[in-house]
């Protein structure tokens, strides 16, 4: 039991680290895996690190590589700017176009944050030019690139999707895709209507697309590249091909042909990422060897009941998510304990409670203390001091309000 206790303690400390530090949680999880499984709980450390998901780091490394490939030679740049382009200058219809755009680019393989990083200067510039108010610009960016998020070949999708698959869920990426992109298109929406967005309808100052860059033309290694990734995603999707593999066959063409530059992309590569889950991951396999998933378990089933351990997963998951990594520290932790928690409770749907889990934990990513928030603050053009803090303050509010949101949608709806 005190073993145990103390693997609990060091899934507890990895949490809090990742809340109030910047240090990458993975590698502190890597430790702590070590030294708790071997020297505490016994284990010889081949046992300790069978737990490192080699197929997840494969996906991500793939897809990241991928698309970062596609995003160095300038393909998503031209197809994102061509999107704008079709709002023809009405200031209603430019933070609804990024909406859209954001969740085909982040659905289609990049993932959440890549979209974010890639459309948010863009984005908030040419918000900017039309008169829009940040918040609004960053509303409809950031949360289009976070209904994308748990698309079956983008990032945190694969992470969710091992995750459940190990736990009993495997084939249901669609349907937690479906119910997170739901989610994020309800509240956004409902969200721009209320805070004015109509308002913008009967705008059109200036939003003509002179904020961004004339329209760059389609050479040979832009359509080559867009043909490789519609071939990847009808792969995966039609022919189920593995994504890490079928993207790092894509990404080894483009290099051969010319069409891409794999070294940048491989810089560009979010490492710390795919280390803050690999790491996490790790601990979480000491934890349940050491019965410390079992007392995490126990935390959540003694606060919960089968009517209300919906909202309050989504609650747990949404507050800590606020501070802390979704897809790298509070999904990998959280979504493991549901077959403990419905054993406890005497009931519950497995995959209500994780939908909970993944609706609750990305509705609040717009927090200016996640990354998706802080991008869109990164791209406030020409911002004041007290411009940044307001939207700042904004945003705060926005992710802090969401977790009761997430709460009560959930429980609701699941």
């Amino acid at each position: 039991m005190n073993t145990a206790w103390i693997s609990l303690g060091a899934l507890l400390l990895a949490i809090v680290l990742s809340m109030v530090s910047e240090v990458n949680v993975g590698v502190v999880s890597l430790a702590l895996a070590w030294l708790v499984g071997v020297y505490v709980g016994g284990m010889r450390y081949n046992d300790v690190i069978a737990a490192f998901p080699v197929p997840l780091f494969i996906t991500l490394a793939g897809v990241t590589l991928l698309f970062g490939m596609a995003s160095v030679n300038g393909t998503l740049s031209r197809l994102a700017a061509r999107a704008v382009s079709l709002c023809r200058g009405n200031a209603g219809v430019i933070p609804v176009m990024f909406f859209l755009v954001a969740v085909v680019l982040s659905s289609s393989g990049p993932g959440n944050i890549a979209t974010a990083a890639l459309l948010a200067p863009m984005g908030m510039a040419v918000g900017a030019q039309a008169g829009i108010p940040p918040f609004l610009s960053a509303l409809m960016i950031g949360n289009g690139a976070q209904a994308g998020a748990v698309s079956p070949i983008a990032p945190t999708g694969v992470i969710v999707s091992g995750v459940m698959t190990k736990i009993g869920l495997a084939n249901q990426e669609w349907t937690t895709y479906t119910n997170n992109l739901l989610a994020h298109v309800v509240v956004t929406f409902v969200a721009y209507v209320a805070f004015g967005g109509w308002k913008l309808f009967t705008s059109h100052r200036g939003a003509d697309g002179a904020a961004v860059a004339p329209h760059e033309p389609f050479e040979a290694k832009h359509w080559l590249t867009l043909g490789v990734l519609v071939a990847v995603v009808v792969g995966v999707v039609g022919f189920e091909l593995q994504v890490g593999m079928a993207a790092m066959a894509g990404a080894a063409l483009l290099s051969l042909v010319g069409t891409g530059d794999m070294k940048e992309a491989i810089k560009r590569m979010p490492w710390g990422v795919v280390l803050m889950v690999c790491g996490v991951t790790v601990l979480i396999g000491v934890l349940e060897k050491t019965q410390g998933m079992s007392l995490f378990t126990d935390l959540l089933a003694s606060i919960s009941s089968p009517a209300t351990v919906t909202a309050v997963v989504a609650f747990a998951t949404g507050l800590v998510s606020v501070y802390s990594s979704t897809s790298g520290v509070v999904l990998p932790a959280f979504l493991p304990t549901i077959p403990g928690l419905v054993e406890r409770l005497g009931g519950g749907d497995p995959m209500a409670i994780a939908s909970s889990m993944v609706v609750g934990g990305h509705l609040v990513d717009l927090s200016p203390l996640s990354t998706i928030g802080a991008l869109c603050i990164a791209a406030l053009p020409h911002a004041s001091a007290d411009d940044t803090r307001r939207l700042f303050n904004q945003l705060l509010a926005w992710g802090l309000s969401m977790t009761i949101v997430g709460t009560l949608a959930c429980w609701l709806l699941f």
